[in-house]
């Protein structure tokens, strides 16, 4: 049920993200209107629509009738002044680059009504490196309000500027769409989620890259031990080799893996010319409709290098999620709750970590750390975090 500081919803690009999320708003009882800037993007919108629509009824989220009646109710334009005229809330899910993001929201906040909340979807980029563009009276209103595909969980977090009356609206929203709001308590790269798969995929990449295992053997790897349905390589071709590569375009020098940027570029870089960006290309580092992981077993793998090749992983996300909590992002307990929801898997990273036991970790970190899989930098908090728990 839609609330009442909300009844026109406006999604800046008609991408799968921008779609997804206009039929759930839909569904929610809410009016929405979709712009983009591309013909293209607009005309494959339908194309979008069916493909999204198709599994959530296939999901019995709803009855057919009643997505076909939601999606002729979506209206499409590249008129932003015609999209955003009765607009109260306005999401922002364009290219991961930051220059185009501060252009679109600055003109966001000079044509929306003073009332209008304006939200970016950002995965990668901070609040507070955007909102500097929009008003003063706006800056309270502004916010990131962030959606994963396919997972009920969305983040929010507010900028330097940001209400706390806007954030308590945004949290009653994505109630208001049967999601699960995670408000985090300041801004993070990759929030919480994002957080963590990227350091998953990082390490999965740096594997493939380095020659340890193939594609194949690291998703086995990550399947079979974690109990999900998708490993790494799976999950990068789902959210795009394209989406991947802007973020490490974005990444600062300061920030997690920044040095391992040279070797994931030149894994990468082949797939995009050659125009592989993954399900949406029907190929990327598998081919689609039908990739070879759906299959486990048809992927043959030795005992010792699922062990290896899960020990890393499992590492790069107890990392990321151990580093989420010192930094005061999320408590050990929401950041379990958030994986285990989103991945459809049995154990969040802090669980595993218990499972291990800290100084088996500990043990098992300072080995890899030795191989040069981890920076020592980055693992001194982790390392800290650990002893402060062995007695």
């Amino acid at each position: 049920m839609k609330i009442p500081e909300i009844t026109t919803v406006c999604y800046v690009g008609a991408g799968t993200m921008g779609c997804a999320n206009a039929i759930t708003a839909g569904l929610a009882g809410y009016c929405v209107m979709i712009y983009d800037v591309s013909p293209e993007s607009l005309a494959a919108a339908p194309t979008r629509f069916k493909e999204i629509g198709d599994y959530i009824v296939a999901q019995s989220l709803c009855s057919q009738a009643t997505l076909d009646h939601v999606v002729s109710n979506i209206g499409l334009t590249d008129d932003l002044a015609v999209a955003t005229a009765e607009a109260d809330l306005v999401s922002e899910s364009i290219f991961e680059n930051l220059a185009l993001k501060r252009e679109v929201h600055a003109q966001l906040d000079k044509i929306c009504l003073p009332e209008t909340i304006l939200t970016t979807n950002t995965s990668a980029i901070l609040v507070s490196e955007i909102e500097s563009v929009v008003s003063i009276e706006r800056g309270c209103l502004f916010a990131a309000l962030h959606s994963h595909l396919g997972s009920v969980v969305v983040d929010i977090v507010g900028g330097p500027r940001t209400a706390q009356n806007t954030i308590d609206i945004l949290e009653q929203y994505v109630l208001s769409l049967n999601a699960i709001p995670l408000v985090l308590k300041k801004e993070s790269p990759g929030y919480v989620i994002n957080a963590m798969l990227g350091s998953l995929l990082t390490i999965a990449m740096l594997i493939l890259q380095r020659g340890v295992a193939t594609v194949e053997e690291v998703d086995r790897a990550w399947m079979s031990q974690s109990g999900i349905t998708i490993g790494p390589f799976g999950l990068i071709d789902l959210f795009g080799l394209n989406v991947v590569y802007d973020s490490w375009q974005n990444k600062q020098p300061n920030q997690r893996y920044a040095h391992n940027k040279p070797e994931i570029m030149d894994l990468m870089t082949p797939y995009l010319e050659a125009g592989h960006l993954g399900v949406k290309t029907g190929k990327g580092f598998y081919n689609y409709p039908n990739p070879a992981y759906a299959a486990l077993e048809d992927i043959g793998v030795k005992d010792a290098s699922v062990a290896n090749n899960f020990a890393l992983l499992s590492s790069a996300l107890i990392n990321a999620a151990v580093e989420l909590t010192v930094n005061g992002i999320a408590s050990p307990e929401i950041i379990d709750n958030a994986w285990t929801i989103s991945m459809k898997t049995p154990l969040g990273p802090f669980a595993l970590l218990q499972a291990l036991g800290s100084r088996a970790y500990l043990n098992r970190l300072n080995v890899q750390i030795s191989e040069g899989w981890f920076d020592e930098g980055i693992a001194i908090p982790v390392k800290a975090y650990l002893a402060a728990s062995i007695v």
